[in-house]
């Protein structure tokens, strides 16, 4: 057998065990690598290169190495789930950069951190001032957590006292011009609703790139076409005008009546219909 025909076979094979292996260990071995997964990552890299390429070597040999170096780390995985100390050896621990808004230098100087990198790193998180940080803490991963100001942190809707509603995630209905099944479903439409919405918009599922509904059931697409102009969403506003002008009329009829009990009712209609409008209104008017 010629050489590259042996080099593509073992490092098929190599790449075959390494994949099966990884998805055995994990998702967290690609998304938050430690020393000693850093270690094991190149380790086995190394080992896949040298199996794969070193014709002369005994390929054996080099996949009972492969498997050795996974099986160590899944073992102290297993187990570091269930003890504390053995998590701090293996995976480290987070070290804490800002407390109170100072920056301790000394655990700076610990993590081999300079002032450029720190700042650096606040400004992966969109922050520009170290004025406005209140905690930092670099994790055993490399990531920076931090923690803002309470008067530099955003508003939300609970800072406001507005309750809205449960979010659900946006389902992707169509894709590739293709319909997408399972998604309707879990987003609970059907199939005459989705050629209602595609004939409201005036194009065809075959000219839909993509196309979503999201947790309030509007229908939005993107479409292959660029130039073509899709209408905006307008069931809303619609219907918070016309909740708008149903209190309108209500106040209109409350003045105009001479009767005391007709009076009274349109005015807590209209009451009524104003709370249903200020709960409704964050919703509706976009």
């Amino acid at each position: 057998m010629a050489d590259w025909v042996h080099i593509i076979i073992r490092a098929f094979s190599a790449l075959v065990i390494l994949f099966v292996l990884t998805r055995i260990l994990g998702k967290k071995q690609i998304s938050q690598l430690t020393f000693f997964e850093y270690v094991i990552g190149i380790t086995l890299g190394d080992l896949a290169g040298v199996i794969s390429t070193d014709v002369e070597s005994n390929f054996m040999h080099g996949i009972i190495a492969i498997l050795v170096w996974c099986l160590v780390p899944f073992i102290l995985e297993l187990l570091t789930l269930k003890s504390k100390t053995l998590r701090m050896w293996f995976e480290g621990k987070g070290t804490v950069l800002i407390k109170d808004g100072k920056v301790l230098e000394d655990n700076l100087k610990k993590e081999r951190y300079t002032g450029d990198e720190l700042l650096e790193q606040l400004r992966t998180k969109s922050v520009f001032r170290l004025a406005d940080v209140e905690f930092a803490m670099l994790e055993s991963s490399g990531d920076l957590s931090v923690l803002l100001k309470s008067e530099m942190q955003p508003l939300t809707p609970k800072h406001l006292g507005m309750k809205l509603g449960t979010e659900k995630p946006t389902q992707t209905v169509i894709m590739d011009g293709v319909i997408q099944k399972e998604p309707l479903a879990a987003a609970g439409k059907g199939m005459g609703w989705l050629q209602t919405e595609l004939d409201k918009l005036g194009v065809t599922k075959e000219n839909v790139f993509l196309g979503q509904v999201d947790t309030n059931g509007e229908f939005t697409v993107d479409l292959y076409d660029d130039k073509l102009q899709v209408p905006q969403p307008s069931e809303r506003p619609a219907l918070l005008a016309t909740l708008k002008k149903c209190e309108a009329d209500l106040e209109l009829y409350s003045l105009t009546t001479n009767h005391p009990d007709a009076k009274k009712m349109y005015q807590d209609c209209s009451v009524m219909m104003t709370k249903v409008i200020q709960d409704l209104h964050t919703l509706l008017r976009s």
